[in-house]
């Protein structure tokens, strides 16, 4: 709509599941940019293009993902596609945020795991793992900005800091603390930890909505106890029945049960994007399990970031990974372990958000934001910030000093992530040509190395 045009007078015509399916499926393969970017390409297209749904409907229903564990983008897709069409709507909008990223995260995981040694491929994630530092740190700090308003929220996301570097404490005890901090200030200083960012301004001109501020709430969004045991018994009904199946089969200490139970246990952590859980992930897939080292989780980080979806497909990657190298399926079927083991974790990861709209979404068509639900969420995101900045510690010390051994920096992989840093912090470069510089970098420092004398 142009911009000197009046805004429409009617709202458009009824949408088919049809219709939706097909819009769905591309924002499956253009969501990059992780989910600002998601969510702004749907408020593009959702609120402003196609009028489906009105903005203070889309932020009424943002709001309610954020305060979710879980990638907010694809609960947000998941939320409007089940206000539109019912159950089926609901899952077919998730499924299709999540399927394109599956999939080419598992032929980009093959390539690497197949090709890595290749000096090429090799040289190129020496470039990315730098870039990977970087990102994670301006993810620290774009969070931080965020949330970290006043002294109170600062001293939690310090606290978190000391708690994973000084006491080695593990990430769901940390959560847990700062959710009670939360609770208990959301009561007694409501204004400390009001939540931000979500709610803003809502701007009008856009025209009439399909489903528009005061349009009646959809018969099936209505709230029911019925509805809800429904929902709460499918979802876990469907857990528990894939979860006997893998132990059925290869029994409950087997690699993909044990997948299965800690990618469950991670969907409940995701507060704050991805990059909140991924020390937890580290702690679990690196060092508990071994599925895979800690070098390949940085270079899986950097896969994830160039693929569209959630940046927590990267679980898919690990999944990947872990599942060539324990070849769930024998030696002679790598490839199929590793697409299966993929395609298990995803399963776990995500499942937890659908019984979280499908189940609350009639909640929230009648709840709106209140200091009680979003204290919690506001302490555990500034908790979440301290961490990160701890993970970006963690990565940097692996680049840097690639032995262990502090005598040993290796100079020019510095060099590459404090030039990866300006980048990002002073001259906001993107995440995809920052991946690419970095890339490039690594592959012309390994063939500057490899030249004689």
């Amino acid at each position: 709509m142009p911009f000197d045009s009046p805004p429409p007078t009617a709202p458009p015509s009824p949408v088919s599941l049809a219709q939706a399916l097909r819009f769905w499926l591309k924002l499956g393969f253009i969501s990059f940019g992780g989910p600002a970017g998601q969510i702004a390409i749907m408020h593009t297209e959702l609120v402003e293009r196609r009028r489906w749904i009105s903005e203070k409907r889309f932020l009424h229903a943002l709001n309610y993902c954020m305060v979710l564990p879980g990638p907010e983008a694809q609960q947000l897709a998941t939320y409007i596609g089940w206000l539109l069409h019912r159950t089926p709507g609901g899952l077919l909008a998730g499924a299709l945020f999540v399927l394109p990223s599956l999939f080419i995260l598992v032929g980009l995981s093959w390539v690497y795991i197949a090709f890595g040694q290749v000096p090429v491929v090799a040289g190129i994630f020496y470039g990315l793992k730098p870039a990977v530092t970087a990102l994670v740190l301006h993810a620290a700090h774009r969070i931080g900005g965020r949330v970290l308003r006043n002294g109170w929220l600062w001293g939690i996301a310090i606290a978190a800091f000391a708690a994973m570097v000084l006491l080695e404490l593990p990430f769901p005890l940390i959560v847990l603390a700062a959710a009670l901090l939360g609770h208990v200030g959301g009561r007694r200083a409501p204004s400390v930890f009001a939540l931000g960012g979500a709610g803003g301004a809502v701007q009008a001109g856009f025209g009439p909505a399909l489903i528009d501020d005061h349009t009646p709430t959809p018969a099936h969004a209505r709230f029911s106890r019925l509805r809800l045991a429904r929902v709460l018994a499918a979802g876990l009904g469907l857990w528990l029945a894939v979860m006997a199946a893998l132990v059925a089969w290869q029994g409950w200490h087997g690699t993909l049960a044990q997948m299965g139970w800690f990618f469950t246990k991670a969907a409940w952590l995701t507060f704050g994007g991805a990059y909140a859980v991924l020390p937890y992930v580290y702690q679990g897939a690196v060092e508990q399990h071994q599925w895979l080292s800690g070098p390949q989780m940085m270079d899986g980080l950097a896969l994830g970031e160039t693929t569209p979806g959630p940046l927590i497909m990267v679980v898919a990657f690990v999944g990947f990974v872990g599942g060539w190298l324990q070849q769930v399926l024998g030696p002679e079927a790598r490839f199929l372990s590793g697409a299966l083991a993929a395609t298990v974790v995803t399963f776990f990861t995500f499942l937890p958000s659908f019984i979280f709209i499908l189940a609350g979404g009639p909640l929230v068509e009648s709840t709106h934001g209140q200091a009680r639900f979003t204290a919690p969420l506001t302490a555990i995101t500034a908790a979440v910030v301290g961490v990160i900045v701890q993970l970006a510690l963690f990565f940097a010390w692996h680049v840097v000093w690639p032995q262990g051994r502090m005598d040993e920096p290796d100079l020019m992989a510095a060099a590459i992530a404090v030039a990866a840093g300006l980048a990002l912090f002073r001259w906001h470069v993107g995440v995809l040509p920052l991946l690419a510089g970095c890339g490039l970098a690594g592959l012309a420092a390994s063939a500057w190395r490899s030249l004689p004398g």
